[in-house]
């Protein structure tokens, strides 16, 4: 059930990968089309490679945390890393106290 559970978070996290690169080069595009200025052209390219980077580094840590928890056998997979909202595979329980 654990294998399940990892496949699934990590296909997950794979899929909002895929939707933040291709949210960054939808972003470069329209900054680029209403720029006129080559340097705002290029920061735009500049920040799409960054932010096509982070989601695969981000893609890459939740894989890392899900072999971990399989090896340390808990039950905690994410599809989410640290720069984003994480989405587990078990429900979590909120303190809902005033903070």
């Amino acid at each position: 059930m654990e294998s399940v559970k990892e496949t699934a978070a990590n296909t997950a996290a794979s899929a909002i990968s895929g939707l933040e690169k291709t949210k960054a080069t939808v972003q470069e595009k329209v900054e680029k089309a209403t720029a006129h200025d080559p340097m705002v052209k290029e920061m735009a390219t500049q920040r799409k490679q960054d932010r096509i980077r982070l989601a695969e580094l981000d893609k890459q840590e939740v894989y890392h945390h899900n072999a971990a928890a399989r090896q340390a056998g808990r039950d905690e997979y994410i599809a989410k890393g640290a720069r984003g909202h994480q989405m587990t595979a078990e429900p979590t329980h909120h303190n809902n106290r005033g903070s």
